[in-house]
């Protein structure tokens, strides 16, 4: 059975298990180090980790004071804080300077549930990737977080990683080899030739599924994994622009200016394709249960699937 975990989890277990390699490592929190996970961090490493307590805009400071002494900091709170509250601080004392710095946006997206419209951050992806230098990583389940956390550690300059709330389905296979991770470089997960799904997130596992969905109606689609939406891997997305002649982007964040958006302003200078943008369509969130929050903003396999044949009809033009 596949493992099922949260890529918040994924990611204190990952940040946990390196500290004893890289001495040079340092983690933040703003007083939220149980819910975003740090807190297995702190255990492991308690004289490398720094609580702040709520006072994100100084967290993101100090971590880049760190950083211009030689050290690998991460500052971890709610997406909603890192890089709303604190957006300032990462533009100009972070990017600016290109400090290394990895800002960790946790509970990301719709799937936060019963915490409602003020911690549901949907704008998060658009933020960071506007930043000039900024690369913006979301993994899509535990494996593919737990690769990404290494390729951070090792990347150096900043970047932002986005944290889910709920737990995920594994469906990447890094341990076994089958994939590999790089940042900028997506993951073919599912070919097909009648439409692509570029989906980035927890959205990757319901591409599947509606890829499933629309397999039964004879549409073959193909399936991206797009872990890194900065920057973005043109290569593929172009190869698969030509090829199925249909994309269909996805992700747990609003259409405006996170992976649909970068998907569209790309392809329509070099592949003009017919492009249908998934997500949440410029509203703010609600409470409830995550289950019920996402299907009550058609994030989805069933919409997925519908957005595709929409774009499969784009495609082939009107019936006579």
């Amino acid at each position: 059975m596949a493992e099922k975990i949260a890529t918040r989890e994924a990611f204190g277990k990952a940040i946990a298990a390196l500290s004893a390699e890289h001495p040079e490592l340092i983690v933040l929190d703003a007083d939220l180090a149980g819910a975003t996970k740090s807190g297995e961090f702190k255990k492991a490493c308690p004289e490398h980790f720094l609580d702040m307590g709520i006072a994100e805009a100084d967290m993101v400071g100090v971590a880049a004071g760190l950083a211009a002494c030689g050290k690998k900091p991460f500052c971890c709170s709610f997406a909603m804080f890192t890089a709303g509250r604190a957006y300032e601080q990462v533009r100009n004392s972070v990017a600016y300077p290109r400090l290394n710095v990895k800002v960790v946006g946790s509970h990301g997206g719709l799937s936060v549930g019963e915490d409602g419209a003020t911690h549901q951050c949907v704008e998060d992806l658009a933020l960071m990737r506007v930043i000039p230098g900024m690369t913006v990583v979301n993994p899509c389940d535990g494996a593919e977080m737990r690769a990404a956390v290494q390729a951070l550690i090792d990347y150096d300059g900043p970047a932002y990683l986005r944290l889910g709330r709920s737990a995920v389905e594994t469906v990447t296979e890094y341990e076994s080899g089958k994939h590999t991770f790089q940042l900028g470089k997506g993951v073919t997960l599912r070919e097909g030739k009648d439409v692509t799904i570029v989906a980035t997130g927890m959205m990757v596992q319901l591409a599947l599924q509606a890829a499933e969905l629309l397999a039964a109606e004879g549409i073959d689609a193909r399936v991206l994994d797009i872990h890194t939406v900065k920057p973005l891997d043109t290569e593929l997305i172009l190869k698969a622009a030509k090829e199925t002649g249909a994309i269909v982007t996805s992700e747990e964040h609003s259409v405006i200016g996170g992976l649909g958006g970068a998907v569209a302003e790309f392809l329509s200078g070099h592949c003009p394709v017919p492009v249908i943008r998934h997500g949440v369509k410029d509203v703010f969130g609600r409470s409830g249960k995550a289950a019920e929050v996402l299907e009550a903003y058609g994030l989805t396999a069933e919409v997925l699937a519908k957005c595709a044949r929409h774009a499969v009809e784009k495609k082939n033009g009107p019936k006579d």
